[in-house]
C-alpha cells in the first residue's frame, strides 16, 4: 500500500475516534457537601462513581465538579474523614447533573456525649478521670479509704458514728459496693458501737472506679440509694516488691510477671496493731485490746489473645475490746468484746469473641463470722451478777453470727458501630445467714436462707455524636419471699458543645429488707424508690463542673414496733431532693489540684420506729468540701489539705415529746486535715514517706448524743453524753517503699 493511502487511512481512524468520543454521552457532575443545620462545608471530601475512578474531592467551600462517561443506573459515593460514609443512587443520561450532599458527623468515641447514668465514673482512658487511686490515698483526712475519699464527693453524707455510704438520704444499707461485678457482702470492717469503720480494701487494688450517686445501670440491683462499681488492674508492668512500716502497721507484698507479660501473681501480708498509737494518743474508749488486724490477699491474673481471666482472694481476722461508762448507773461500766473472721474470693474471665460480641462471667464467695460479747462491770472492771434493772442487764449479752454468700453473674455484649451497644446477662445470689443471740434469761436462733436472681438487658444507643440514650429493664426474684418486680431505667444524654452536656436518668429500684428483718418478719417484701435526676457537666482534661437536681420518692420502706419485735410490715415511705455541684480545677493555679463540692438535701421519711415522719438522723441539710493538693516536682515532695463541714444532723432526744422526734440538730460540723508525702530512693527502692494530721485545729465535733435511760440531773431531764470521734486529732506516719517498678514519673504525673 502506497505511503500516501496509509497516512489517509491513519487520519480517518484519528477524525473517527475524535468524532466517537464527541459523540459518546458524558456527564458533568457537580455540587456541594455540608455538614449540620448550618450547612458548613466540608473539605476534602471525596466524591466517586461507584466501580469506576470517576470522581473528586471537595475544596475549601465544600465544592466538587466531576466528568464521566458513565451511564444509565449509578451509584454516587461520599467519603470524608470523621463523618459518616453516604451513598446515593442516580441516573445518569448525559444531562448535568447538580448533587449536594449534606453529611452526618461520624460517632467519635473521643467527642460523642457520655451516658452518665448518675456516675462520677473513672473508667475509661479516653475521658477524665473524677477520682484515681491516687486521688484517694492523698486525699488529707480520708486516710486512703475509698469510702472516706468519696464522702468530699456531693451527695455523700459524713455520719462520723457509722462505717457505710450514706447517699441522698439513704441509709447506709441501702447502697453497694461491687467488685469486678460481683457485690462485697462486707466491704467495712465489723461495727463497733459509736466508732465508723474503714473498708477492707485498698485503693490500688482497683484500675477503675464508678460511683452512681442515683439512676444507675439497669446491670445492677438491690440498691435503693447508690451503686460503687470497683474494677480491679489487669497485669503489672513489671515484677515488684512492697513494704511498708509505721507505727501501726507493718506489709510486705510482690506481684510477679513473667518474661512474655502473659501472666502474673502475687500475694501481700499485712499486721496492723494500733496499741502504740493510744498510747500516744488517748482514746474516749478506754481500749482493753486494741483493733488488731491480719491480712492476707493473693491473686493470679492471665492474659489470653482475646481475654483476661484473674482470681483474687482476701482473707481477715480481726479483734478488739473496749470499756465505756454505763450511762444508766454510776460506777458501773459496759464492755464490748469482737472478734471477726472474714473471707472474699472473686474469679472472672472476660473475652472477646466473634465480631464485637464479649462475654464476661464472674463468681465470688464471701464469708463473714463475728463473735461479739457484752457484759457489766464494776468501777474495778470485774463483772457483776444481773441487777435485776432491765436497761443494764441488757448491756450483759453474747451474739454469734455468720454470713455466707454465693454470687454468680454473666453478661453478653454486642457492639455496633463506634459505640453503640445491648448488653443483656443474668445473675444470682445466694444467702445463708445464721444468728444466735442470748442472754442470760433467753436466746435468739435465726436462719435466713435465700436465693436472689436476676436478669437485666441494657443498650447503649449513638444517634449522633450529640444525642444518645440507654434504656434498660432489671426483672428480679426473691425465692424468700416469692415476690418478683420489673425495674425500668432510662438515661437520655444531649451534648450542648464539645466537653459539655445535659443528662436525664430515670429509674426504678428495688431492694429487699435488710436480712435482720427477714429472719423476724418473713412476710416483708422489696422496698422502692424511683430517681429523677438532671444533670449538667463539662469536663476536660483541666476542670470539670458537675451539678445535679435530683428527686427520690421511697415506698414500701420497713416499719417496726417498738414494743413487739415480730410485728414488722412495709408501710414505711419517704422522699428526698436537692441539688449538688462539683468543681475541680487542675489548671489555673501553678502545680496545685483543688476540687469545690456542695450539697443541698431535702429529706424526710416514716420508717423503723419513726412516730412522724420526720427528716432522718443520718441525713444533713447542707455538706461541702475544699480538697487541694500541691505537687512540687523538683523537690518530689507534695502537701494536701482538705476542709470538710456540714449542717447539724438531726438527734433523738427522749427529754421531749413524739411531735418533737429528731427535731434538735447535733453543732455545725466541721475538720481541717492535713497531709504530706515525700517521694525518694531508699534501700535500692522507691520509697514515698507520708505523714497525716486529721482535725488540725482540733475542732470539737458532736455526731449525736447517748442519753441515759433512767438517771436524771438536778431538773428531771435524762442526762446525756456527746458521741463523737475517738479523739479529736489523729495522726499518721508511714514509709512505703517499691522495688522493680520506678514509679516516680507516674506519681509526678498524677499530681500535676
Amino acid at each position: 500500500m502506497p505511503l500516501g493511502k496509509k497516512i489517509n487511512i491513519i487520519i480517518w481512524a484519528i477524525f473517527l475516534l475524535v468524532g466517537f468520543d464527541a459523540y459518546s454521552q458524558s456527564t458533568i457532575v457537580q455540587g456541594n457537601v455540608s455538614s449540620g443545620k448550618n450547612k458548613i462545608p466540608v473539605k476534602a471530601a471525596r466524591i466517586s462513581l461507584k466501580g469506576s475512578y470517576d470522581g473528586a474531592v471537595t475544596d475549601s467551600l465544600g465544592n466538587y465538579r466531576f466528568k464521566t462517561t458513565k451511564t444509565g443506573l449509578q451509584v454516587v459515593e461520599v467519603d470524608a474523614s470523621g463523618y459518616m460514609p453516604q451513598s446515593r443512587e442516580v441516573q445518569l443520561n448525559g444531562a448535568s447533573l447538580k448533587l449536594d450532599f449534606r453529611i452526618r458527623k461520624e460517632i467519635n468515641e473521643l467527642e460523642a456525649v457520655t451516658i452518665t447514668a448518675g456516675s462520677f465514673e473513672a473508667n475509661d482512658e479516653k475521658r477524665m478521670t473524677v477520682l484515681n487511686p491516687l486521688d484517694i490515698v492523698t486525699t488529707a483526712g480520708a486516710n486512703a479509704d475509698i469510702a472516706a475519699t468519696l464522702q468530699t464527693l456531693p451527695g455523700a453524707q459524713r455520719v462520723g458514728e457509722s462505717e457505710g455510704l450514706f447517699i441522698r438520704g439513704g441509709s447506709a444499707e441501702e447502697s453497694k459496693i461491687i467488685i469486678d461485678g460481683t457485690v462485697v457482702n462486707n466491704f467495712f470492717f465489723s461495727s463497733v458501737p459509736g466508732i465508723a469503720q474503714r473498708g477492707r480494701f485498698s485503693p490500688f487494688l482497683f484500675k477503675n472506679t464508678a460511683f452512681s450517686s442515683g439512676g444507675y445501670s439497669a446491670m445492677y440491683g438491690q440498691a435503693l440509694s447508690a451503686v460503687l462499681n470497683l474494677e480491679s488492674v489487669d497485669l503489672p508492668d513489671e515484677t515488684e516488691a512492697q513494704a511498708g512500716i509505721s507505727p501501726i502497721f507493718g506489709s510486705v507484698g510482690f506481684q510477679k510477671v513473667n518474661k512474655e507479660k502473659k501472666y502474673s501473681f502475687g500475694s501481700s501480708y499485712s499486721y496492723s496493731n494500733l496499741w502504740l498509737y493510744m498510747l500516744l494518743i488517748p482514746q474516749k474508749q478506754d481500749f482493753v485490746t486494741p483493733p488488731t488486724s491480719h491480712n492476707v490477699d493473693l491473686n493470679y491474673r492471665k492474659k489470653f489473645k482475646k481475654g483476661m481471666f484473674k482470681a483474687y482472694a482476701y482473707f481477715n481476722t480481726s479483734k478488739l475490746s473496749m470499756r465505756t461508762n454505763s450511762m444508766d448507773s454510776l460506777g458501773l461500766k459496759n464492755s464490748f468484746s469482737l472478734n471477726n473472721s472474714n473471707v472474699f474470693t472473686n474469679v472472672s474471665w472476660k473475652q472477646l469473641f466473634g465480631k464485637n460480641w464479649k462475654l464476661y462471667t464472674v463468681g465470688s464467695y464471701s464469708y463473714d463470722d463475728n463473735k461479739i460479747k457484752g457484759d457489766v462491770l464494776d468501777s474495778q472492771n470485774n463483772r457483776i451478777n444481773a441487777t435485776g434493772i432491765g436497761v443494764i442487764d441488757a448491756n450483759r449479752f453474747g451474739v454469734k453470727s455468720y454470713q455466707n454468700m454465693y454470687q454468680l453473674r454473666s453478661v453478653i455484649q454486642k457492639k455496633w458501630g463506634k459505640l453503640s451497644a445491648v448488653r443483656f446477662g443474668g445473675e444470682m445470689w445466694h444467702n445463708v445467714d445464721r444468728t444466735n443471740f442470748s442472754t442470760e434469761f433467753s436466746s435468739f436462733s435465726g436462719l435466713i436462707d435465700d436465693t436472689y436472681s436476676a436478669a437485666f438487658v441494657e443498650s447503649d444507643i449513638f444517634i449522633s455524636n450529640k444525642f444518645a440514650l440507654r434504656p434498660g429493664l432489671r426483672y428480679e426474684y426473691s425465692q424468700l419471699m416469692s415476690q418478683a418486680n420489673l425495674a425500668p431505667r432510662a438515661s437520655l444524654s444531649y451534648q450542648l458543645k464539645k466537653n459539655t452536656q445535659l443528662s436525664l436518668d430515670y429509674g426504678i429500684f428495688y431492694q429487699t429488707p435488710d436480712r435482720k428483718y427477714l429472719a423476724l418478719g418473713p412476710d416483708v417484701k422489696y422496698s422502692r424508690a424511683d430517681h429523677y435526676i438532671l444533670t449538667f457537666q463539662h469536663l476536660t482534661k483541666e476542670y470539670t463542673l458537675r451539678s445535679q437536681l435530683f428527686y427520690k420518692s421511697y415506698d414500701g420502706l420497713i416499719k417496726t414496733d417498738p414494743t413487739n419485735q415480730f410485728a414488722i410490715n412495709n408501710n414505711g415511705y419517704g422522699y428526698a431532693q436537692g441539688i449538688e455541684l462539683f468543681w475541680r480545677d487542675r489548671k489555673t493555679f501553678k502545680g496545685i489540684d483543688y476540687w469545690i463540692s456542695y450539697s443541698f438535701l431535702d429529706t424526710k421519711r416514716d420508717y423503723l420506729n419513726f412516730p412522724i415522719y420526720v427528716q432522718p438522723g443520718f441525713a444533713a441539710t447542707h455538706t461541702g468540701s475544699v480538697v487541694i493538693k500541691k505537687f512540687w516536682v523538683e523537690k518530689m515532695v507534695g502537701i494536701n489539705w482538705s476542709f470538710n463541714w456540714a449542717t447539724g444532723r438531726p438527734y433523738y432526744n427522749p427529754n421531749r415529746g413524739e411531735e418533737a422526734y429528731l427535731s434538735d440538730r447535733t453543732p455545725f460540723y466541721s475538720s481541717n486535715n492535713f497531709s504530706f508525702n515525700w517521694l525518694t530512693k531508699i534501700a535500692g527502692g522507691n520509697g514515698v514517706v507520708v505523714v497525716g494530721i486529721n482535725n488540725v485545729f482540733n475542732q470539737k465535733q458532736v455526731f449525736g448524743y447517748t442519753y441515759s435511760s433512767r438517771l436524771t440531773d438536778d431538773t428531771g431531764q435524762l442526762i446525756r453524753e456527746e458521741l463523737g470521734p475517738p479523739a479529736r486529732m489523729s495522726f499518721f506516719v508511714g514509709l512505703f517503699i517499691s522495688w522493680g517498678v520506678d514509679r516516680t514519673q507516674q506519681n509526678i504525673n498524677n499530681n500535676l
